[in-house]
């Protein structure tokens, strides 16, 4: 299949490069902070640091595999505290939908959890 706008392709596909890039080193940075304020002998070792650095970038990209609607839904239940009713207005759907999109993202939790 022969791609209409390879270039505009190429810049998307490079733009998303280098947002992730810039995604992970945020988290990596975050990390390192926390790395910094424990005490020598509780510190991970270079495989734990790294093991938990894949992880959190996991945890990241996470609500990004989900369709726009279901990603905030649970963005808004989970970091801003909202009810499945309150969601649901803020979305212009109902509260049947909201548990929808829910059960999406926790399906997602589910998968990231197994690996």
């Amino acid at each position: 299949m022969a791609l209409r706008e390879p270039q505009a392709s190429l810049r998307t596909l490079a733009h998303g490069v280098v947002v992730n890039q810039w995604r992970r080193l945020d988290i990596e940075r975050a990390w390192l902070d926390v790395l910094t304020t424990q005490p020598g002998p509780l510190a991970p070792s270079p495989e734990e640091r790294a093991l938990v650095l894949e992880t959190l970038c996991q945890i990241d990209a996470m609500p990004d595999r989900l369709n726009p609607r279901a990603r905030s839904a649970f963005l808004l239940s989970q970091l801003d505290g909202l009810t499945y009713a309150q969601i649901g207005r803020h979305l212009g759907v109902s509260e049947r939908m909201v548990k929808k999109y829910m059960a999406q993202a926790m399906l997602q939790c589910l998968l990231l959890a197994q690996r």
